[in-house]
């Protein structure tokens, strides 16, 4: 064999050498690429499962809240009626101040006197107030569920 040959051997193995080293590192880097790929992926799909499940575990609460304050709202609305209709009375606890000794009224007879009894305009109010209060109260306790549930977990 001449030289030459050799010499054009020895280049062409060293061609084929540092061009199976380079295919060989960019496969590394492509290997390495995919890995951390598939990590970011894996826990992407962990924080979509996770807000998925928090999502539910919101519209759960919210629904379970929700639904006591229709229930209360209700209840409230058929006292009303039945009040409204005369089916029931508030009840007031008041103390009628006594009259003085040798002082008298036409209207001081008690066996006369018809029931104390709210004003049309203090029984709307009445009720206001009680539907007010109860979603107040109902609002507290969803704020007070998510709050346990899920900023202190």
């Amino acid at each position: 064999m001449s030289k030459y040959a050799i010499v054009a051997l020895v280049t062409v193995v060293i061609s084929l050498a540092w061009t199976a080293d380079h295919y060989h590192d960019k496969a590394i880097a492509w290997r390495t690429t995919a890995q951390q790929s598939q990590q970011v992926a894996r826990r992407q799909a962990a924080t979509i499962t996770y807000i998925n499940q928090r999502q539910q575990r919101l519209a759960a609460l919210d629904k379970t809240h929700t639904e006591a304050l229709a229930s209360a709202q209700h209840q409230i609305n058929d006292l009303q009626r039945d009040v409204d209709d005369g089916r029931q009375r508030l009840q007031l606890h008041a103390d009628c101040p006594a009259l003085s000794a040798g002082k008298s009224s036409p209207t001081a007879r008690v066996d006369d006197a018809a029931r104390a009894r709210l004003t049309d305009a203090a029984q709307r109010d009445y009720f206001i107030l009680r539907q007010r209060i109860e979603t107040a109260r109902q609002q507290i306790a969803g704020l007070q569920d998510y709050i346990r549930q899920q900023c202190l977990k």
